[in-house]
């Protein structure tokens, strides 16, 4: 009777433990599934850049807190990635609520009829970007960079020399690329040809020279200025 008793003792604890152990495991289960949904949810949506992780040092309003969207923005693009920086350090400060008296918006001060209708077009989207999605910093890096990408593969298509092509696209950004070409001639190849034949430094003293509007000079030397800046 007594060894009845001590094993039906050791079978109680017995169950007691698997017990334990079952609900360790279900408890440990029950995590798993909020850990994969949050990994599964943090990849690009809506065909806009990747968030980046978000730090104590990632505030609004600085660069490094943009430094993602722009670093994948210019590998998705093609498009210099300093370039990106200092247009726009110029055009907002890093600000991306941003509006200027223009109606040019956010980060980049993208204008959602001109070029924002563009790089909406090249996204193989209809319609233009609402004021809200340019204020967005994803948004606005993403099509502000796709509107470079236009630039440079479309509108100045055939300039050879890299530093000069920098140049004739932070002039074409302000400005548009038909006046900057209109100051070489009124037949774009023509032009082109004419920009092949100059250095960067002659390129840059032209613009400061002849481009009609005035904003278009000052603003070559404060993105310019940026940029080197960035590269010291």
């Amino acid at each position: 009777m007594l060894s009845n008793l001590l094993k039906g003792a050791r079978d109680s604890v017995k169950t007691k433990i698997v017990c334990l152990m079952a609900i360790s495991l279900l408890a440990g289960c029950a995590n798993d599934p909020q850990t994969t949904s949050n990994t599964a949810s943090s990849g690009t949506s809506g065909g806009w850049l990747k968030p980046p992780p978000q730090t104590s040092s990632n505030r609004t309003g600085t660069p490094v807190a943009y430094s993602d969207y722009i670093r994948q923005a210019a590998s998705n693009y093609g498009v210099d990635e300093k370039l990106i920086k200092a247009i726009i350090q110029v055009e907002s400060g890093f600000n991306p609520n941003v509006v200027s008296t223009s109606n040019a918006v956010g980060l980049m001060q993208l204008k959602a009829s001109t070029a924002g209708r563009d790089a909406y077009r090249m996204k193989g989207k209809d319609g233009q970007p609402s004021s809200r999605e340019l204020k967005d910093p994803a948004v606005n890096i993403d099509l502000g960079t796709a509107y470079i990408n236009i630039l440079q593969s479309q509108q100045l298509a055939g300039i050879t020399d890299p530093q000069t092509l920098r140049y004739a696209t932070i002039v074409s950004y302000v400005n548009g690329a038909g006046a900057m070409l209109r100051t070489f001639s009124s037949d774009k190849r023509v032009a082109v040809n004419r920009i092949n034949q100059m250095s960067p430094d002659e390129f840059y003293k032209h613009i400061q020279k002849k481009h009609p509007a005035p904003q278009a000079p000052r603003y070559l030397w404060k993105v310019t200025t940026a940029y080197q800046a960035m590269s010291e």
